[in-house]
């Protein structure tokens, strides 16, 4: 009980919301794995949120009709703003890593 509750708080969580949106918007992501994208299975890792301050470090699998991929996110909440400093899509048929961090300063 405890272990889905925890991974359901990971979900709530804006760090987990801004990231997988990111990655639903990709070009390159949903050419390699297809659309629309989805997370399926579970997610890992943890999200500890504070007010206007924390932190995430996330694993979240990903997957479509044209294959699966990992979105791996790391990530600071200072001051209400959530600063990313990992934010890669690793697709599971070719190993290939696409870098979202461009991208993901919310």
């Amino acid at each position: 009980m405890v272990f889905f509750f925890a991974t359901g708080m990971m979900k709530q969580s804006d760090a987990y919301k801004i990231a997988l949106a990111r990655a639903q918007a990709n070009s390159a992501v949903i050419e390699a794995i297809g659309s629309p994208i989805s997370q399926t299975g579970i997610v890992s890792g943890n999200s500890n949120v504070n007010g206007p301050t924390g932190e995430a470090n996330l694993s979240i699998p990903l997957g479509r009709p044209k294959g699966k991929a990992t979105l791996y996110v790391e990530a600071k909440k200072s001051a209400d703003i959530w600063l990313f400093e990992t934010v890669v899509v690793k697709i599971e048929k070719t190993g290939e890593r696409i870098d979202l961090k461009a991208r993901a300063r919310q």
